[in-house]
């Protein structure tokens, strides 16, 4: 949301061809930087996308699922149908509509506020995008409004609406509390997540990003800054400014995209031919860094990116990754590494889930599990089972709090002592 993290490098692109389409809290969804360069927003394509390659078969397969492993072809483009969110773009505000709060971040071209609906007294992030005289519309904010109008899913984040006047375009979007990186930095333990909110976060990251691909958009810079987090414990995808619609998965891209932790070694080295499994290896960069509350591989440059990932994955090589010589990027004197054991840097994580983040962090791209396939993992088999158990443990321990209340209360004559009194979980 609110720029990059001064921990965390920040994502470039390059000017794209026409024909081509893409904090206190995150709440907006978008404040990375947007290019200053002017372009027309690519309708989306209604063609059909290339199918998901098999999966590495070298991989062990526990349980009768990974045995009989299927892949998930693109399904033929269907264009969601528009659902209104409350208060927006079938019925446009004007600029007053809205209170303007504090600020929550600030980009190059961009700031965002939390602010209210004046009618409703609804929270909202307004995305102010100043416009140059000169340059026009900034590409990727015509690029975020006009996929954000087709994506509608509960792993999504909103656009409300969508405000223009003289010198500036205001975008509206729901309100969310923090971003999944200060989410983890809130945490005491490091920023190690417990294994059902890992469970659950991966869920619903993989829905939001299964919902794209079936729609035909890359998100393109998924980290966990662009993944928003609610009071509710829903995670939403944001910051569309870099996502791209796509057409078959050879489209000549930009390869200066995804921020350098959680950009795909595809991508690193020179790709500009790139499909949705550059979506899946930051998803799987994202699983990692929830168990350990640290980034998988944190590279300072590209060519250190690439020696990260080379050392625990493997140095890839023509017999391993046929045709990677020919990437621009590739050096024939990279550092020979032998694949590592994921076990080795993440103890925590138990066999299933080292088998999911395995087929997300394949080297190569066809390797890679699809969203779709990944929603039908055993590892998520128990999720609605801990989660539940999760909710009766919390409900157990508000009603002991409770009966510790009342029985003060009792102690004292039914004064309670200003520091017993509930904080309302602030």
């Amino acid at each position: 949301m609110d720029g990059p993290s001064p921990t965390h490098p920040q994502s470039a692109e390059q000017q794209q061809p026409p024909h081509h389409s893409s904090s206190k809290t995150a709440a907006a969804a978008a404040t990375s930087a947007p290019a200053a360069t002017t372009t027309t927003a690519a309708a989306v394509t209604a063609a059909t996308t290339a199918s998901h390659l098999n999966i590495a078969s070298s991989l062990v397969s526990p349980g009768t699922f990974l045995a009989n492993q299927r892949t998930t072809p693109h399904p033929t483009y269907r264009p969601s149908p528009a659902r209104a969110a409350p208060g927006t773009m079938d019925k446009r505000q004007p600029p007053n509509s809205f209170q303007q709060l504090e600020k929550l971040g600030e980009g190059t071209y961009a700031t965002v506020f939390k602010g209210r609906n004046r009618q409703t007294g609804e929270l909202v992030a307004l995305k102010e995008i100043h416009l140059d005289s000169e340059e026009g519309t900034p590409s990727t904010a015509i690029r975020e409004i006009s996929l954000m109008k087709e994506l509608k899913h509960e792993n999504i984040v909103s656009l409300y609406d969508v405000i223009h006047t003289e010198n500036k375009l205001m975008l509206v979007f729901e309100f969310m509390d923090k971003d999944l990186k200060r989410y983890m930095d809130s945490r005491g333990d490091r920023g190690q997540l417990d294994y059902v909110t890992i469970k659950s976060f991966m869920q619903q990251l993989l829905r939001g990003i299964a919902f794209c691909h079936e729609n035909r958009v890359l998100h393109r810079d998924l980290k966990p800054q662009n993944l928003l987090i609610n009071t509710k414990g829903q995670l939403k995808l944001g910051d569309f400014g870099l996502a791209r619609a796509f057409g078959i998965p050879v489209n000549t891209f930009s390869n200066e995209v995804v921020t350098l932790w959680y950009r795909a070694p595809d991508v690193l080295l020179g790709s500009r031919t790139y499909n949705t499994s550059i979506d899946i290896w930051s998803a799987g960069c994202i699983m990692a860094e929830m168990y350990t509350g640290r980034p998988l591989f944190p590279g300072t440059t590209n060519e250190d990116q690439l020696q990260k990932i080379f050392r625990l994955m493997g140095t890839p090589s023509e017999r391993s990754w046929p045709g990677i010589s020919k990437f621009p990027e590739y050096k024939p004197n990279f550092q020979v590494y032998a694949t590592q054991d994921l076990r080795l840097v993440l103890p925590q994580v138990d066999q299933l889930g080292l088998d999911l983040l395995n087929r997300m962090l394949q080297l190569r791209p066809e390797m890679r599990i699809s969203a779709a396939d990944a929603l039908r993992h055993p590892w998520f088999q128990d999720l609605n089972q801990l989660q539940a158990q999760q909710a009766a443990a919390q409900q157990q321990q508000q009603q002991q709090q409770q009966q510790q209340q009342q029985q003060q209360q009792m102690s004292t004559g039914g004064y309670v002592a200003p520091g017993l009194v509930s904080q309302g979980g602030y």
